[in-house]
């Protein structure tokens, strides 16, 4: 056996790969009430997870830190805003285009 070897992604999502609510690159997410208890009982990259999450970050930002693919990423941070533990907060604003391009154009006067 190797003395390096990574778990498969479906192995640690239980063969999932769908989320209950979407989950995009630029969501954010975080850890409000932190339990060390709790945070104990989880699998590894759960807890690390969990444990970088008590700053907001986007999920791919929590997927790099942790070293995790973005898919596992994805359900394990489902999976504990299911469980009432990480807070996913709304992403409409990247949806949002005439906001953005109103911004943008506000910019673009001041610079120019």
């Amino acid at each position: 056996m190797p003395t390096h070897w990574k778990v498969r992604p479906y192995f640690l999502t239980g063969g999932r790969t769908k989320t209950r609510r979407p989950l995009l690159v630029h969501t954010l997410v975080s850890v409000t009430r932190y339990d060390v208890v709790f945070a104990a009982g989880l699998t590894s990259e759960a807890r690390t997870l969990y444990n970088n999450a008590r700053t907001p970050s986007s999920v791919a930002e929590l997927s790099a830190r942790c070293d995790l693919p973005l898919g596992v990423t994805r359900v394990v941070i489902d999976d504990l805003a299911a469980n009432d533990r990480m807070t996913i907060h709304d992403s409409r604003y990247g949806r949002d285009i005439p906001m953005l391009e109103r911004l943008r154009d506000g910019l673009l006067r001041k610079l120019a």
